[in-house]
């Protein structure tokens, strides 16, 4: 197995990760709770449907989460009889990020510090962490971003958000909860498009933010295909974070 596919299916870990919950039947509630301030239907518009989706998460508390830290686990495979177990580390502090992950065969970093970007691989760069995936949802609307009806929109409940500088997701609905259950996004890596498809397992609840804590991940690299599961074991929201941690090394 080639060493990019792994690097690039680590970009799975920020674009699926935005978070306790006191009990099950707590957290129900909530969901219910958020999901009823808004109907949605196939004739609601893209932003209704967007808006609707980022209640269902935390509305306000997931819009103005400061900071972020997870440290989970990952299952990696390229074939039924090919898997890798793994640990990552995600920390976020406004658009500053630090991505770390431990696998057998190539260990990755990568660190923004809000103007520059340093990868333990110089050859090889992720897209922006922030740019793919449930980080666009607090930011629909910011100035740049757009949100679209879904190409195909008669087949699932759900819209597009667009970045300013042209990535984008398609987000797909639960009609129950108004929450995302699953995504697809495309991007370039060096000419070639990458195409990732996330279902969501399990929410958890920080903060009043509800964030992925179980999923599954397709990557689509053209040649061959990449599968993955991930779960968070840890998730801080809106903890302090030293500047140090987004030192370029």
């Amino acid at each position: 197995m080639k060493n990019y596919p792994i690097l690039l299916l680590i970009f799975v870990l920020a674009s699926g990760a935005f978070a306790q919950k006191d009990d099950k039947q707590k957290t129900n509630e909530k969901i219910k709770a958020a999901a009823a301030t808004a109907i949605i239907s196939k004739t609601s518009t893209p932003m209704e449907l967007a808006k609707a989706a980022l209640a269902a998460h935390g509305g306000e508390n997931f819009r103005s989460m400061k900071t972020l830290s997870v440290i989970g686990t990952a299952e990696v495979s390229g074939s039924p009889t090919q898997v890798m177990n793994g640990s990552f580390a995600m920390i976020f502090s406004g658009e500053k990020y630090r991505l770390e992950v431990v696998v057998p065969i190539q260990s990755f970093k990568q660190v923004y510090d809000g103007v520059n970007t340093y990868s333990s691989v110089p050859s090889f760069q992720l897209p922006p962490l922030n740019r793919l995936g449930l980080p666009l949802l607090p930011k629909i609307d910011e100035k740049g971003y757009s949100v679209a009806e879904l190409p195909d929109k008669n087949k699932k409940l759900g819209f597009r958000i667009t970045s300013p500088e042209g990535y984008y997701t398609d987000f797909f609905l639960d009609e129950k909860t108004a929450q995302i259950k699953s995504y697809t996004a495309k991007y370039d890596f060096n000419g070639r498009e990458i195409t990732t498809a996330v279902e969501i397992d399990k929410l958890k609840e920080v903060e009043g933010i509800f964030i992925p804590e179980k999923y599954s991940q397709r990557f689509d690299l053209g040649q061959f295909t990449m599968y993955s599961n991930f779960k968070a074991k840890e998730i801080s929201v809106n903890k302090a974070i030293a500047d140090d941690v987004f030192t370029l090394n």
